[in-house]
């Protein structure tokens, strides 16, 4: 017990490693990448149990329950459905050995240690989901405000007096505007491959 204590206290209990790109085909994760649609690794910690994967398109965690068991859950959280927010990134103290990122995958919360030899690796990562979470971020301000204004306009159509030919027309020019314009806004604003931000910001 006083073990696990001074284990935990020292955050020596479960600290993640940064697996080096030409070391993830040596893991578990790498199994479960989508490589046939083009789905790229650019980030991997591994722990005593967890592997936490992050490619282009999702966050992928291989659960393991025991160190010493090999049963493990995998769950996969593609950005797009999973708004990455909360990131925050807390440094070592005097004595701690290990860093930690946090963040939220829609409601589910995500705690990852790493050695704090790694710090420079991790405040990479940490400046990726944070950007990625910004542009998330505003891109659902952006379809939001669209939403009202479409409402807005079939509102004040509704109202107006015209013929019902007339409105029935301008009803069908507003549906088949509306539908084309959320094609291809959701094309723009609904991302789902965040590679691109990956690419710019994972350098160490």
């Amino acid at each position: 017990m006083l073990k696990k204590f001074a284990s935990d206290a020292l955050g020596l209990s479960d600290i993640g490693k940064i697996i080096e790109p030409k070391d993830y085909d040596k893991t578990d994760a790498d199994d479960y990448v989508r490589h046939e649609d083009n789905e790229q690794i650019y980030f991997l910690i591994k722990t005593k149990m967890d592997e936490y994967c992050f490619t282009n398109l999702a966050m992928i965690h291989v659960d393991g329950e025991k160190a010493s068991s090999s049963k493990r859950t995998l769950r996969r959280f593609p950005y797009s459905q999973f708004a990455i927010s909360d990131v925050l990134l807390e440094t070592a103290g005097t004595i701690d050995m290990d860093i930690e990122i946090k963040f939220a995958l829609g409601n589910t919360l995500i705690n990852i240690d790493v050695h704090k030899d790694e710090i420079d690796k991790l405040k990479d990562l940490y400046k990726a989901l944070l950007y990625i979470s910004e542009t998330t971020h505003e891109n659902n301000i952006i379809m939001d405000k669209a939403e009202q204004s479409l409402d807005k306009a079939a509102a004040i159509l509704h109202n107006s007096r015209t013929s019902e030919a007339n409105t029935a027309d301008q009803y069908k020019a507003l549906t088949e505007f509306s539908f084309e314009w959320f094609k291809n806004a959701r094309e723009q604003y609904h991302e789902k491959d965040f590679g691109a931000i990956f690419e710019k910001y994972i350098n160490n």
